[in-house]
């Protein structure tokens, strides 16, 4: 689990780091080629995906509280999975070889994001 958790932080850096210098170099060359009124045309590019995520994001509690639920409902769902007295070491050696445990805990992640999705689209149409 660490190794997952710390390749995923370096590909999201190396990912940031890349990002950063490539929008660098076209700035760069906006300016070179005298096109200054262009040159923040990134910026306007950002600052227009966040108006238009801020008007889908009205309820960040929600969407975080169900999605803590679920994930607690998918922790439950696993401890209750867990052996009787007699096979224990069968079970517990099945559990660490198996992605069963990470994929009861992604679906129930993402059923909690799923129903913000529902509430959020139902309230609009009303």
């Amino acid at each position: 689990m660490t190794e997952v958790l710390m390749a995923a932080v370096i590909f999201y850096a190396f990912y940031q780091i890349i990002k950063n210098f490539t929008d660098f170099l076209l700035k760069r060359k906006l300016i070179n080629k005298g096109h200054f009124e262009n040159a923040g045309i990134l910026e306007q590019k950002v600052a227009s995906s966040i108006n238009e995520n801020q008007e889908v994001n009205k309820y960040p509690s929600l969407k975080w509280g169900l999605v803590a639920f679920f994930a607690g409902l998918g922790f439950i769902l696993i401890h209750q999975m867990g052996p009787g007295m007699s096979n224990e070491d069968a079970y517990r050696e099945f559990m660490d070889r198996s992605m069963l445990p990470f994929g009861i805990e992604l679906v129930s992640i993402s059923m909690g994001f799923i129903i913000y999705f529902l509430i959020v689209n139902f309230s609009k149409k009303k």
